[in-house]
Protein backbone atom coordinates (compact mmCIF):
# COMPACT_ATOMS: atom_id res chain seq x y z
CA UNK A 1 0.00 0.00 0.00
CA UNK A 2 1.20 3.53 -0.79
CA UNK A 3 1.41 6.25 1.82
CA UNK A 4 -0.95 8.63 0.04
CA UNK A 5 -4.32 7.12 0.93
CA UNK A 6 -6.24 9.83 2.71
CA UNK A 7 -9.76 9.63 4.10
CA UNK A 8 -12.15 12.20 5.51
CA UNK A 9 -14.32 11.69 8.59
CA UNK A 10 -17.25 14.06 9.15
CA UNK A 11 -18.83 14.27 12.60
CA UNK A 12 -22.10 16.16 13.02
CA UNK A 13 -22.61 17.09 16.67
CA UNK A 14 -25.36 19.00 18.41
CA UNK A 15 -23.75 22.44 18.07
CA UNK A 16 -21.29 22.02 15.21
CA UNK A 17 -19.86 19.80 12.50
CA UNK A 18 -16.22 18.73 12.45
CA UNK A 19 -14.28 17.23 9.57
CA UNK A 20 -10.82 15.67 9.68
CA UNK A 21 -8.40 14.33 7.08
CA UNK A 22 -6.51 11.25 8.21
CA UNK A 23 -3.76 9.20 6.62
CA UNK A 24 -5.43 5.80 6.44
CA UNK A 25 -2.10 3.99 6.64
CA UNK A 26 -0.61 5.70 9.70
CA UNK A 27 -3.70 7.14 11.42
CA UNK A 28 -2.08 10.58 11.45
CA UNK A 29 -4.49 13.50 11.47
CA UNK A 30 -3.46 15.97 8.78
CA UNK A 31 -6.14 18.59 9.30
CA UNK A 32 -9.34 19.36 11.18
CA UNK A 33 -12.00 22.04 10.89
CA UNK A 34 -15.07 22.98 12.94
CA UNK A 35 -18.16 24.88 11.80
CA UNK A 36 -20.69 26.19 14.34
CA UNK A 37 -24.24 26.05 13.02
CA UNK A 38 -25.15 29.75 12.63
CA UNK A 39 -28.94 29.37 12.78
CA UNK A 40 -28.75 26.98 15.72
CA UNK A 41 -26.40 29.33 17.56
CA UNK A 42 -29.03 32.08 17.28
CA UNK A 43 -31.64 29.73 18.77
CA UNK A 44 -33.77 29.81 15.63
CA UNK A 45 -36.62 27.31 15.26
CA UNK A 46 -36.21 26.13 18.88
CA UNK A 47 -38.30 26.52 22.02
CA UNK A 48 -36.60 24.98 25.04
CA UNK A 49 -39.68 25.51 27.24
CA UNK A 50 -41.63 23.23 24.89
CA UNK A 51 -38.69 20.83 24.35
CA UNK A 52 -38.62 21.79 20.67
CA UNK A 53 -35.18 21.63 19.05
CA UNK A 54 -34.94 21.89 15.27
CA UNK A 55 -31.98 22.41 12.93
CA UNK A 56 -32.08 23.84 9.43
CA UNK A 57 -30.54 21.66 6.69
CA UNK A 58 -28.59 24.67 5.44
CA UNK A 59 -26.57 24.62 8.68
CA UNK A 60 -25.54 21.07 7.77
CA UNK A 61 -24.83 21.77 4.09
CA UNK A 62 -22.85 24.93 4.71
CA UNK A 63 -20.86 23.20 7.46
CA UNK A 64 -20.11 20.19 5.26
CA UNK A 65 -18.67 22.31 2.47
CA UNK A 66 -16.79 24.69 4.77
CA UNK A 67 -15.07 22.08 6.92
CA UNK A 68 -14.02 19.73 4.11
CA UNK A 69 -12.64 22.56 1.98
CA UNK A 70 -10.84 23.97 5.02
CA UNK A 71 -9.27 20.58 5.75
CA UNK A 72 -8.09 20.14 2.19
CA UNK A 73 -6.54 23.60 2.21
CA UNK A 74 -4.76 22.92 5.52
CA UNK A 75 -3.44 19.57 4.33
CA UNK A 76 -1.94 20.89 1.10
CA UNK A 77 -4.71 22.07 -1.18
CA UNK A 78 -5.05 20.65 -4.67
CA UNK A 79 -1.71 18.90 -4.28
CA UNK A 80 -3.35 16.34 -1.98
CA UNK A 81 -6.93 16.45 -3.23
CA UNK A 82 -6.33 13.51 -5.56
CA UNK A 83 -5.13 11.39 -2.66
CA UNK A 84 -8.52 11.51 -0.86
CA UNK A 85 -10.08 8.09 -1.33
CA UNK A 86 -13.24 8.19 0.76
CA UNK A 87 -15.56 10.18 3.02
CA UNK A 88 -17.79 8.79 5.78
CA UNK A 89 -20.24 10.63 8.00
CA UNK A 90 -21.70 10.27 11.47
CA UNK A 91 -24.47 12.41 12.96
CA UNK A 92 -26.57 12.81 16.07
CA UNK A 93 -29.69 10.69 16.18
CA UNK A 94 -32.43 10.09 15.99
CA UNK A 95 -32.52 13.35 13.98
CA UNK A 96 -34.97 12.81 11.09
CA UNK A 97 -36.50 15.15 8.50
CA UNK A 98 -39.47 15.23 6.13
CA UNK A 99 -38.40 14.92 2.46
CA UNK A 100 -40.08 14.87 -0.93
CA UNK A 101 -39.81 12.02 -3.43
CA UNK A 102 -36.47 13.35 -4.63
CA UNK A 103 -35.07 13.16 -1.11
CA UNK A 104 -34.95 16.93 -0.63
CA UNK A 105 -35.84 18.17 2.89
CA UNK A 106 -39.02 20.21 2.71
CA UNK A 107 -37.24 23.11 4.41
CA UNK A 108 -35.22 23.47 1.20
CA UNK A 109 -38.35 23.78 -0.94
CA UNK A 110 -40.43 26.92 -1.63
CA UNK A 111 -42.83 27.91 1.11
CA UNK A 112 -41.24 25.85 3.86
CA UNK A 113 -37.95 27.69 4.40
CA UNK A 114 -38.88 28.97 7.87
CA UNK A 115 -41.20 26.17 9.02
CA UNK A 116 -39.67 24.28 11.98
CA UNK A 117 -41.73 21.16 11.23
CA UNK A 118 -39.93 20.78 7.88
CA UNK A 119 -36.49 20.86 9.49
CA UNK A 120 -34.42 18.17 11.13
CA UNK A 121 -35.97 17.18 14.47
CA UNK A 122 -32.91 17.03 16.70
CA UNK A 123 -32.36 14.01 18.96
CA UNK A 124 -33.09 16.07 22.08
CA UNK A 125 -36.49 17.26 20.78
CA UNK A 126 -39.11 15.73 23.09
CA UNK A 127 -42.26 17.21 21.57
CA UNK A 128 -43.49 13.71 20.66
CA UNK A 129 -43.77 12.29 24.19
CA UNK A 130 -47.48 11.61 23.66
CA UNK A 131 -46.82 9.75 20.40
CA UNK A 132 -44.11 7.61 21.99
CA UNK A 133 -46.50 6.61 24.78
CA UNK A 134 -49.09 5.64 22.18
CA UNK A 135 -46.56 3.48 20.33
CA UNK A 136 -45.67 1.69 23.56
CA UNK A 137 -49.30 0.99 24.41
CA UNK A 138 -50.15 0.00 20.83
CA UNK A 139 -47.30 -2.50 20.65
CA UNK A 140 -48.89 -4.61 23.40
CA UNK A 141 -51.78 -5.48 21.06
CA UNK A 142 -49.64 -7.59 18.69
CA UNK A 143 -48.42 -11.17 18.99
CA UNK A 144 -45.00 -10.09 17.71
CA UNK A 145 -43.18 -7.73 20.07
CA UNK A 146 -41.95 -5.11 17.63
CA UNK A 147 -40.17 -3.26 20.44
CA UNK A 148 -38.07 -6.20 21.56
CA UNK A 149 -34.88 -4.99 19.86
CA UNK A 150 -35.14 -1.42 21.21
CA UNK A 151 -35.25 -2.38 24.87
CA UNK A 152 -39.03 -2.80 25.02
CA UNK A 153 -39.76 0.94 25.33
CA UNK A 154 -40.07 3.38 22.44
CA UNK A 155 -38.75 6.90 23.05
CA UNK A 156 -39.89 10.36 22.01
CA UNK A 157 -36.32 10.91 20.83
CA UNK A 158 -36.84 8.43 18.00
CA UNK A 159 -37.90 8.13 14.38
CA UNK A 160 -41.57 7.02 14.39
CA UNK A 161 -42.74 9.15 17.31
CA UNK A 162 -41.33 12.25 15.63
CA UNK A 163 -42.88 11.37 12.28
CA UNK A 164 -46.32 10.80 13.78
CA UNK A 165 -46.29 14.10 15.66
CA UNK A 166 -45.13 16.01 12.58
CA UNK A 167 -47.97 14.56 10.51
CA UNK A 168 -50.50 15.37 13.20
CA UNK A 169 -49.57 18.99 13.80
CA UNK A 170 -48.96 20.15 10.24
CA UNK A 171 -51.62 19.43 7.63
CA UNK A 172 -49.70 20.98 4.73
CA UNK A 173 -46.74 18.71 5.35
CA UNK A 174 -49.00 15.68 5.07
CA UNK A 175 -49.63 16.57 1.44
CA UNK A 176 -46.01 17.24 0.50
CA UNK A 177 -43.97 14.76 2.55
CA UNK A 178 -43.04 11.57 0.74
CA UNK A 179 -40.63 9.98 3.17
CA UNK A 180 -38.87 10.44 6.51
CA UNK A 181 -35.07 10.34 6.58
CA UNK A 182 -32.38 10.25 9.27
CA UNK A 183 -29.65 12.89 9.14
CA UNK A 184 -26.95 10.19 8.91
CA UNK A 185 -28.63 8.76 5.80
CA UNK A 186 -29.33 12.08 4.12
CA UNK A 187 -25.76 13.43 4.04
CA UNK A 188 -24.32 10.43 2.08
CA UNK A 189 -27.36 10.67 -0.24
CA UNK A 190 -26.59 14.37 -0.75
CA UNK A 191 -22.90 13.76 -1.46
CA UNK A 192 -23.64 11.01 -3.97
CA UNK A 193 -26.13 13.18 -5.86
CA UNK A 194 -29.20 11.10 -5.05
CA UNK A 195 -32.45 12.16 -6.71
CA UNK A 196 -34.80 9.32 -5.74
CA UNK A 197 -35.34 8.71 -2.03
CA UNK A 198 -36.35 5.11 -2.75
CA UNK A 199 -32.75 4.44 -3.80
CA UNK A 200 -31.24 5.88 -0.63
CA UNK A 201 -29.06 3.39 1.25
CA UNK A 202 -30.35 3.42 4.81
CA UNK A 203 -27.85 2.61 7.53
CA UNK A 204 -28.31 -0.44 9.73
CA UNK A 205 -27.41 1.66 12.77
CA UNK A 206 -30.22 4.21 12.57
CA UNK A 207 -32.78 1.76 11.18
CA UNK A 208 -32.22 -0.84 13.89
CA UNK A 209 -31.84 1.38 16.94
CA UNK A 210 -34.53 3.98 16.17
CA UNK A 211 -36.62 2.82 13.20
CA UNK A 212 -37.76 -0.63 14.45
CA UNK A 213 -36.01 -2.42 11.58
CA UNK A 214 -34.99 -6.00 12.38
CA UNK A 215 -33.86 -8.84 10.15
CA UNK A 216 -35.78 -11.24 12.39
CA UNK A 217 -39.11 -10.00 11.04
CA UNK A 218 -38.01 -9.15 7.53
CA UNK A 219 -37.42 -5.43 7.88
CA UNK A 220 -39.80 -2.86 9.33
CA UNK A 221 -42.98 -3.87 11.15
CA UNK A 222 -45.91 -4.34 8.74
CA UNK A 223 -48.08 -1.47 7.60
CA UNK A 224 -50.87 -2.80 9.84
CA UNK A 225 -48.81 -1.97 12.92
CA UNK A 226 -48.58 1.69 11.95
CA UNK A 227 -51.88 2.25 10.15
CA UNK A 228 -53.86 0.92 13.12
CA UNK A 229 -51.88 3.21 15.40
CA UNK A 230 -52.90 6.20 13.30
CA UNK A 231 -54.25 6.23 9.71
CA UNK A 232 -51.83 9.08 8.96
CA UNK A 233 -49.06 6.46 8.90
CA UNK A 234 -50.80 4.22 6.39
CA UNK A 235 -48.51 3.33 3.50
CA UNK A 236 -45.38 4.91 5.00
CA UNK A 237 -43.44 1.67 5.23
CA UNK A 238 -43.70 1.32 1.44
CA UNK A 239 -41.95 4.68 1.06
CA UNK A 240 -39.19 3.85 3.51
CA UNK A 241 -37.00 0.76 3.17
CA UNK A 242 -36.70 -2.96 3.57
CA UNK A 243 -32.95 -3.48 3.28
CA UNK A 244 -30.29 -1.79 5.41
CA UNK A 245 -26.53 -1.48 5.10
CA UNK A 246 -23.66 -1.56 7.56
CA UNK A 247 -21.21 1.33 7.56
CA UNK A 248 -18.32 -0.64 6.12
CA UNK A 249 -20.22 -0.52 2.81
CA UNK A 250 -20.24 2.23 0.18
CA UNK A 251 -23.32 4.37 -0.39
CA UNK A 252 -21.86 5.40 -3.76
CA UNK A 253 -19.27 7.85 -5.04
CA UNK A 254 -19.02 11.63 -4.93
CA UNK A 255 -21.33 13.38 -7.39
CA UNK A 256 -19.99 15.73 -10.04
CA UNK A 257 -21.62 18.70 -8.30
CA UNK A 258 -20.06 17.95 -4.93
CA UNK A 259 -16.73 17.02 -6.45
CA UNK A 260 -16.61 20.51 -7.94
CA UNK A 261 -17.78 22.18 -4.74
CA UNK A 262 -15.16 20.40 -2.63
CA UNK A 263 -12.30 20.28 -5.11
CA UNK A 264 -12.21 16.48 -5.13
CA UNK A 265 -12.76 13.88 -7.85
CA UNK A 266 -15.81 11.76 -8.57
CA UNK A 267 -14.00 8.55 -7.65
CA UNK A 268 -14.14 9.38 -3.92
CA UNK A 269 -16.13 6.66 -2.15
CA UNK A 270 -18.94 7.78 0.18
CA UNK A 271 -19.62 5.39 3.05
CA UNK A 272 -22.99 4.47 4.54
CA UNK A 273 -23.72 6.75 7.50
CA UNK A 274 -24.29 5.96 11.17
CA UNK A 275 -24.83 7.70 14.50
CA UNK A 276 -21.98 9.57 16.15
CA UNK A 277 -21.59 7.37 19.22
CA UNK A 278 -21.48 4.17 17.17
CA UNK A 279 -18.72 5.45 14.91
CA UNK A 280 -17.13 7.11 17.93
CA UNK A 281 -16.93 3.74 19.65
CA UNK A 282 -14.93 2.45 16.70
CA UNK A 283 -12.72 5.55 16.74
CA UNK A 284 -12.18 4.90 20.45
CA UNK A 285 -11.07 1.32 19.70
CA UNK A 286 -13.95 -0.43 21.40
CA UNK A 287 -13.48 -4.00 22.66
CA UNK A 288 -16.15 -6.64 23.35
CA UNK A 289 -17.89 -6.04 26.70
CA UNK A 290 -16.12 -2.71 27.27
CA UNK A 291 -18.63 0.14 27.50
CA UNK A 292 -17.67 3.02 25.25
CA UNK A 293 -19.06 6.22 26.75
CA UNK A 294 -19.32 9.16 24.37
CA UNK A 295 -19.67 12.02 26.85
CA UNK A 296 -20.86 15.32 25.47
CA UNK A 297 -24.15 17.20 25.83
CA UNK A 298 -25.70 13.79 26.49
CA UNK A 299 -24.03 10.41 26.74
CA UNK A 300 -24.37 7.55 24.35
CA UNK A 301 -23.01 4.30 25.74
CA UNK A 302 -22.07 1.58 23.28
CA UNK A 303 -21.20 -2.05 23.97
CA UNK A 304 -20.40 -4.75 21.41
CA UNK A 305 -20.69 -8.49 21.96
CA UNK A 306 -20.19 -11.47 19.65
CA UNK A 307 -23.53 -12.51 18.13
CA UNK A 308 -23.11 -16.04 19.46
CA UNK A 309 -23.08 -14.68 23.03
CA UNK A 310 -26.32 -12.77 22.52
CA UNK A 311 -28.45 -15.69 21.38
CA UNK A 312 -31.64 -15.55 23.43
CA UNK A 313 -30.61 -12.37 25.27
CA UNK A 314 -32.63 -9.17 25.02
CA UNK A 315 -31.54 -6.39 27.36
CA UNK A 316 -34.59 -4.54 28.66
CA UNK A 317 -34.79 -0.78 28.84
CA UNK A 318 -31.86 0.16 26.60
CA UNK A 319 -31.81 1.90 23.21
CA UNK A 320 -31.58 -1.27 21.21
CA UNK A 321 -29.35 -4.14 20.23
CA UNK A 322 -28.68 -4.47 16.53
CA UNK A 323 -26.50 -6.87 14.57
CA UNK A 324 -23.80 -4.85 12.82
CA UNK A 325 -24.81 -1.42 14.06
CA UNK A 326 -21.26 -0.80 15.32
CA UNK A 327 -18.97 -3.58 14.08
CA UNK A 328 -20.29 -5.92 11.37
CA UNK A 329 -20.64 -9.43 12.77
CA UNK A 330 -21.21 -8.26 16.33
CA UNK A 331 -24.27 -7.11 18.22
CA UNK A 332 -24.22 -3.42 19.01
CA UNK A 333 -25.99 -2.43 22.25
CA UNK A 334 -26.80 1.21 22.95
CA UNK A 335 -27.73 3.05 26.14
CA UNK A 336 -27.20 6.60 27.37
CA UNK A 337 -28.26 9.64 29.38
CA UNK A 338 -30.40 12.41 27.90
CA UNK A 339 -28.44 15.11 29.70
CA UNK A 340 -24.80 14.93 30.75
CA UNK A 341 -22.73 17.94 29.69
CA UNK A 342 -26.07 19.70 29.24
CA UNK A 343 -26.56 19.36 33.02
CA UNK A 344 -23.35 21.23 33.75
CA UNK A 345 -24.15 23.80 31.05
CA UNK A 346 -27.60 24.36 32.56
CA UNK A 347 -26.10 25.10 35.98
CA UNK A 348 -23.46 27.36 34.46
CA UNK A 349 -26.14 29.32 32.61
CA UNK A 350 -28.25 29.52 35.74
CA UNK A 351 -25.58 31.04 37.95
CA UNK A 352 -24.13 33.24 35.22
CA UNK A 353 -27.47 34.89 34.47
CA UNK A 354 -26.40 38.23 36.04
CA UNK A 355 -23.57 38.47 33.51
CA UNK A 356 -26.08 39.69 30.95
CA UNK A 357 -25.79 43.04 32.71
CA UNK A 358 -21.99 43.19 32.25
CA UNK A 359 -21.35 45.96 29.76
CA UNK A 360 -17.80 44.92 28.88
CA UNK A 361 -18.29 42.66 25.83
CA UNK A 362 -14.89 41.01 26.30
CA UNK A 363 -15.25 40.37 30.02
CA UNK A 364 -18.47 38.32 29.86
CA UNK A 365 -17.20 35.37 27.75
CA UNK A 366 -13.92 35.34 29.67
CA UNK A 367 -15.80 34.80 32.92
CA UNK A 368 -18.29 32.32 31.45
CA UNK A 369 -15.50 30.15 30.03
CA UNK A 370 -13.93 29.79 33.48
CA UNK A 371 -17.05 28.86 35.44
CA UNK A 372 -17.10 25.07 34.97
CA UNK A 373 -13.35 24.74 35.54
CA UNK A 374 -13.50 26.78 38.74
CA UNK A 375 -16.58 24.92 39.99
CA UNK A 376 -14.80 21.61 39.39
CA UNK A 377 -11.71 22.81 41.22
CA UNK A 378 -13.63 23.98 44.29
CA UNK A 379 -15.97 20.96 44.30
CA UNK A 380 -12.96 18.63 44.30
CA UNK A 381 -11.70 20.30 47.48
CA UNK A 382 -14.92 19.58 49.39
CA UNK A 383 -14.84 16.71 51.89
CA UNK A 384 -17.05 13.76 51.03
CA UNK A 385 -20.23 13.83 53.06
CA UNK A 386 -22.94 11.19 53.08
CA UNK A 387 -25.55 13.84 53.89
CA UNK A 388 -24.46 16.38 51.27
CA UNK A 389 -26.78 17.84 48.66
CA UNK A 390 -28.22 15.15 46.36
CA UNK A 391 -29.48 15.41 42.79
CA UNK A 392 -31.16 13.32 40.09
CA UNK A 393 -29.82 13.63 36.54
CA UNK A 394 -33.10 13.89 34.61
CA UNK A 395 -32.92 17.51 33.45
CA UNK A 396 -33.89 16.32 29.96
CA UNK A 397 -35.76 13.18 30.97
CA UNK A 398 -34.33 9.67 31.19
CA UNK A 399 -32.97 7.80 28.21
CA UNK A 400 -31.67 4.65 29.92
CA UNK A 401 -32.52 2.50 31.70
CA UNK A 402 -36.21 2.54 30.73
CA UNK A 403 -36.83 5.64 28.61
CA UNK A 404 -39.15 8.22 30.12
CA UNK A 405 -38.79 11.76 28.79
CA UNK A 406 -41.48 13.10 31.12
CA UNK A 407 -39.24 12.75 34.17
CA UNK A 408 -37.72 15.81 35.78
CA UNK A 409 -34.62 16.50 37.81
CA UNK A 410 -34.44 17.40 41.49
CA UNK A 411 -31.94 18.67 44.03
CA UNK A 412 -32.45 17.93 47.72
CA UNK A 413 -30.63 18.61 50.97
CA UNK A 414 -30.28 22.32 50.27
CA UNK A 415 -29.50 24.70 53.12
CA UNK A 416 -28.12 28.19 53.56
CA UNK A 417 -24.69 26.59 53.35
CA UNK A 418 -25.35 25.18 49.87
CA UNK A 419 -23.06 27.24 47.69
CA UNK A 420 -22.39 26.86 43.97
CA UNK A 421 -19.55 24.28 44.28
CA UNK A 422 -21.69 22.07 46.53
CA UNK A 423 -24.66 22.14 44.17
CA UNK A 424 -22.38 21.56 41.19
CA UNK A 425 -20.90 18.54 42.97
CA UNK A 426 -24.40 17.13 43.48
CA UNK A 427 -25.22 17.59 39.79
CA UNK A 428 -21.93 16.01 38.67
CA UNK A 429 -22.42 13.14 41.10
CA UNK A 430 -25.93 12.52 39.77
CA UNK A 431 -24.65 12.13 36.21
CA UNK A 432 -22.18 9.52 37.48
CA UNK A 433 -24.94 7.74 39.40
CA UNK A 434 -26.98 7.72 36.19
CA UNK A 435 -24.03 6.08 34.46
CA UNK A 436 -23.87 3.47 37.24
CA UNK A 437 -27.55 2.64 36.73
CA UNK A 438 -26.80 1.83 33.09
CA UNK A 439 -23.91 -0.46 33.99
CA UNK A 440 -26.12 -2.19 36.56
CA UNK A 441 -28.78 -2.84 33.93
CA UNK A 442 -26.31 -4.50 31.56
CA UNK A 443 -24.84 -6.63 34.35
CA UNK A 444 -28.24 -7.67 35.69
CA UNK A 445 -29.39 -8.68 32.19
CA UNK A 446 -26.44 -11.03 31.72
CA UNK A 447 -24.24 -8.77 29.60
CA UNK A 448 -21.23 -8.04 31.80
CA UNK A 449 -19.47 -4.69 31.56
CA UNK A 450 -15.77 -5.51 31.90
CA UNK A 451 -14.30 -2.06 31.38
CA UNK A 452 -15.00 1.55 30.43
CA UNK A 453 -13.68 3.68 27.56
CA UNK A 454 -14.23 7.42 27.78
CA UNK A 455 -14.43 9.60 24.69
CA UNK A 456 -15.89 13.01 23.92
CA UNK A 457 -15.48 16.51 25.28
CA UNK A 458 -16.24 15.83 28.94
CA UNK A 459 -13.94 12.79 29.01
CA UNK A 460 -11.04 14.83 27.65
CA UNK A 461 -11.61 18.05 29.58
CA UNK A 462 -12.91 17.13 33.04
CA UNK A 463 -10.56 15.07 35.24
CA UNK A 464 -12.80 15.87 38.21
CA UNK A 465 -15.86 14.19 36.73
CA UNK A 466 -13.89 11.29 35.26
CA UNK A 467 -12.29 10.49 38.62
CA UNK A 468 -15.68 10.70 40.31
CA UNK A 469 -17.13 8.33 37.72
CA UNK A 470 -14.31 5.82 38.23
CA UNK A 471 -14.91 5.99 41.98
CA UNK A 472 -18.69 5.56 41.69
CA UNK A 473 -18.62 2.82 39.03
CA UNK A 474 -15.71 1.10 40.82
CA UNK A 475 -13.83 0.37 37.62
CA UNK A 476 -11.04 2.10 35.66
CA UNK A 477 -11.88 4.43 32.80
CA UNK A 478 -9.47 4.64 29.89
CA UNK A 479 -9.58 7.92 27.96
CA UNK A 480 -8.84 7.64 24.27
CA UNK A 481 -5.99 9.87 23.17
CA UNK A 482 -7.62 11.14 19.98
CA UNK A 483 -9.54 14.37 20.52
CA UNK A 484 -12.01 13.98 17.63
CA UNK A 485 -12.88 10.35 18.23
CA UNK A 486 -16.22 10.27 16.42
CA UNK A 487 -14.69 11.84 13.33
CA UNK A 488 -11.82 9.34 13.55
CA UNK A 489 -14.32 6.49 13.66
CA UNK A 490 -15.97 7.89 10.54
CA UNK A 491 -12.55 8.02 8.89
CA UNK A 492 -11.98 4.36 9.82
CA UNK A 493 -15.26 3.41 8.19
CA UNK A 494 -14.33 5.50 5.14
CA UNK A 495 -11.09 3.52 4.82
CA UNK A 496 -13.02 0.27 5.05
CA UNK A 497 -15.71 1.31 2.56
CA UNK A 498 -12.96 2.29 0.11
CA UNK A 499 -11.35 -1.13 0.41
CA UNK A 500 -8.14 0.15 2.01
CA UNK A 501 -8.86 -2.34 4.81
CA UNK A 502 -10.96 -5.51 4.44
CA UNK A 503 -12.80 -4.99 7.73
CA UNK A 504 -13.26 -2.22 10.25
CA UNK A 505 -11.28 -4.05 12.94
CA UNK A 506 -8.21 -3.79 10.69
CA UNK A 507 -8.80 -0.06 10.26
CA UNK A 508 -9.14 0.31 14.04
CA UNK A 509 -5.82 -1.47 14.62
CA UNK A 510 -3.96 0.55 12.01
CA UNK A 511 -5.46 3.99 12.59
CA UNK A 512 -6.13 3.98 16.34
CA UNK A 513 -3.67 5.72 18.62
CA UNK A 514 -4.50 4.11 21.96
CA UNK A 515 -5.20 5.79 25.29
CA UNK A 516 -3.47 8.65 27.06
CA UNK A 517 -5.06 8.58 30.51
CA UNK A 518 -6.61 6.11 32.93
CA UNK A 519 -8.68 7.01 35.99
CA UNK A 520 -8.45 4.35 38.69
CA UNK A 521 -11.05 4.02 41.45
CA UNK A 522 -10.16 5.24 44.93
CA UNK A 523 -11.32 2.31 47.09
CA UNK A 524 -11.48 4.52 50.17
CA UNK A 525 -14.55 6.22 48.68
CA UNK A 526 -16.44 3.07 47.74
CA UNK A 527 -18.51 2.63 50.90
CA UNK A 528 -19.64 6.25 51.02
CA UNK A 529 -20.59 6.33 47.35
CA UNK A 530 -22.56 3.11 47.76
CA UNK A 531 -24.62 4.79 50.48
CA UNK A 532 -25.05 7.88 48.33
CA UNK A 533 -26.11 5.76 45.35
CA UNK A 534 -28.76 4.06 47.44
CA UNK A 535 -30.14 7.48 48.36
CA UNK A 536 -29.99 8.52 44.69
CA UNK A 537 -32.15 5.55 43.72
CA UNK A 538 -34.61 6.31 46.52
CA UNK A 539 -34.90 9.94 45.42
CA UNK A 540 -35.21 8.89 41.77
CA UNK A 541 -37.97 6.46 42.68
CA UNK A 542 -39.84 9.20 44.51
CA UNK A 543 -39.53 11.60 41.56
CA UNK A 544 -40.76 8.92 39.16
CA UNK A 545 -43.70 8.13 41.43
CA UNK A 546 -44.64 11.80 41.70
CA UNK A 547 -44.37 12.25 37.93
CA UNK A 548 -46.74 9.34 37.31
CA UNK A 549 -49.46 10.70 39.65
Amino acid sequence: MSNDQLVIGVDYGTDSVRSIIVNAITGQELASSVFLYPRWKKGLYCNAAQNQFRQHPLDYVEGLEHTIKSCIEQAGGQAIAGQVKAIAVDTTGSTPVAVNAQGVPLALTPGYEENPDTMFVLWKDHTSVKEAAEINEHATKFDTNYLQYVGGIYSSEWFWAKLLRTLRVNESIRKDVYSWVEHCDWIPFLLTGGTDVREMKRGRCSAGHKGLWAAEYGGLPPDEFFSTLDPLLKGFTERLYKDTYTSDEAAGTLSAEWAQRLGLNTGVVIGVGAFDAHMGAVGGQIEPYHLSKVMGTSTCDILVAPNRDMQGKLVAGICGQVDGSVIPGMAGLEAGQSAFGDSYAWFKNLISWPLQFVENAEEKPRIENKIIAELSKKAAELPLDEKAELSVDWLNGRRTPDANQLLKSAITGLSLGSDAPRVFRAIAESTCFGAKAIVERFNNEGVPVKGLIGIGGVAKKSPYIMQMMADILQMPIRIHQFEHTCALGAAMFAATAAGIYPKVEDAMAAMGGGFDATYTPDDSRTALYEKRYKKYKELAGFIEYQTAK
